[in-house]
C-alpha cells in the first residue's frame, strides 16, 4: 500500500508541477504561499520515500505532519481563487471551502485545480492509513 501512496504522490506532484509552471509563466501572485506549499510538499514526499526505503514509521508520521502544515498554504490559494470568482468578498473559512466544493462540481475552476484539490485527499488519507497500519504492525 505504501507504493500506492507513492504513485498517488507522483500523480499529485505532476499536476502540481504543471500548475506551478503555469503560475510562474502568468501570475506569480501570492508567491510566499505557493513557494511555501511547494517546499513543504517536497519535504513531505521525501519523508514518504524515506519511509519506504527504511520502513521507519517515524518517517510516515513526519510525512503526515508536514503535509498537514503544507496543505493550508495551498488551500489559501484555492480560497483566494474562489473569492475572485465571487467578486472578492472575504467570507468565513468554512464558507470559502464550501464555495470551492461547489466550484469543483460546477466546473468553475480549471481541471488541474479541481483534480489537485480533490486528489490531495487521496494522498493525505491513504498516507494516514498506511502510517496507522505500519504503526499497528509494529
Amino acid at each position: 500500500m505504501e507504493y500506492f501512496v507513492l504513485v498517488a504522490w507522483a500523480i499529485q506532484a505532476a499536476v502540481g508541477l504543471w500548475m506551478l509552471v503555469g503560475w510562474a509563466r502568468h501570475s506569480q501572485a501570492h508567491a510566499g504561499s505557493i513557494i511555501t506549499h511547494v517546499a513543504l510538499m517536497i519535504v513531505a514526499l521525501a519523508l514518504w520515500i524515506a519511509f519506504i526505503i527504511t520502513d521507519a514509521v517515524a518517517f510516515a508520521w513526519a510525512n503526515v505532519l508536514i503535509y498537514c502544515v503544507g496543505i493550508p498554504f495551498g488551500d489559501s490559494i484555492m480560497r483566494r481563487r474562489g473569492r475572485r470568482l465571487r467578486g472578492g468578498e472575504k467570507r468565513a473559512v468554512g464558507v470559502e471551502y464550501w464555495h470551492f466544493i461547489v466550484d469543483v462540481f460546477r466546473g468553475g475552476v480549471p481541471a488541474s485545480v479541481r483534480f489537485h484539490g480533490v486528489f490531495s485527499g487521496v494522498v493525505f488519507f491513504s498516507s494516514v492509513g498506511v502510517a496507522i497500519g505500519a504503526t499497528i504492525a509494529g
